[in-house]
């Protein structure tokens, strides 16, 4: 059986949407099956890339060069939609990079149980978007994408603290935020389907917050650290737009996320 983060890095080199998310889930229930039975299955060392491989479409742009689209219509859903498969798919290759990209950080097996999981959920996540886009009349590529979804993971390359702190504790958190606000716009449709989708996603991205607040944690704990001055000054290091309001507090507590970790970085501050 080949190691962990040799699994990452072939997800992580594979560009096919779908193919991706196969792959990630066929190792991810491969990983399961070990842990279960209790075979050790090695952790590895491996190289992965800077960025991972993509499809020909959609056409990447600056976010301001995004077209935007009024959600009341049926092409302004179809536009929220594509966004949110964009997200999930690089919300995909953020948590195998996680796993394939610290080696030299000695971390406890659940740390990887954590990861494989969110990966797996994000997969399923992108799956059942692109399936509610092709009920729709439309697919994956049709529209151009957000250029700067892996900025974060580029920017915390050497830093696994301030990889969680940005990724999972302020970018995954901001899905909690703004994902009730998108099931409204759906429900306002009567597109029960997709309401249906958006519901499994937003339970499911709590685990994810989660998972990156508890070791973030941890490494304080192991490196004396203060968790919430920590925190601050990672994110206004590496993600020095601050954090925006309003927050979806109740998720965000669910998560193990307090105010006073979020409101002293928001653009109300």
């Amino acid at each position: 059986m080949i190691t962990l983060r040799e699994m990452a890095v072939q997800v992580l080199t594979m560009a096919d949407g779908r193919a991706k998310t196969a792959l990630s889930l066929s190792h991810g229930a491969a990983w399961q099956t070990a842990r279960e039975a209790e075979t050790e299955v090695a952790l590895g060392r491996a190289d992965p890339p800077l960025r991972p491989a993509r499809p020909e479409a959609p056409e990447l742009l600056d976010p301001r060069d995004v077209p935007r689209r009024k959600p009341g219509t049926p092409e302004g859903r179809i536009a929220i939609l594509h966004a949110i498969a964009h997200i999930e798919l690089n919300a995909l290759d953020l948590h195998w990079d996680l796993i394939a990209r610290f080696p030299d950080m000695s971390m406890p097996i659940g740390f990887f149980d954590d990861w494989v999981r969110a990966a797996c959920e994000e997969a399923k996540h992108f799956n059942l978007i692109c399936d509610r886009l092709e009920a729709l009349g439309s697919h994956y590529g049709a529209l151009p994408a957000h250029a700067g979804m892996w900025r974060a993971a580029e920017d915390t390359v050497e830093d696994i603290m301030a990889r969680l702190a940005v990724v999972p504790m302020v970018l995954e958190a901001r899905g909690l935020d703004v994902t009730p606000g998108m099931i409204e716009i759906f429900r306002r449709a009567k597109d029960h389907d997709t309401i249906k989708a958006l519901e499994v996603i937003y339970a499911e991205e709590v685990h994810h917050v989660a998972y990156g607040s508890k070791w973030f944690h941890f490494l304080c704990g192991r490196h004396d650290l203060e968790p919430k001055g920590t925190f601050h000054a990672l994110v206004r290091r590496y993600f020095p737009g601050g954090t925006k309001a309003p927050f979806n507090e109740e998720k965000r507590a669910e998560a193990g996320l307090p105010p006073d970790f979020y409101w002293p970085l928001s653009d109300r501050a």
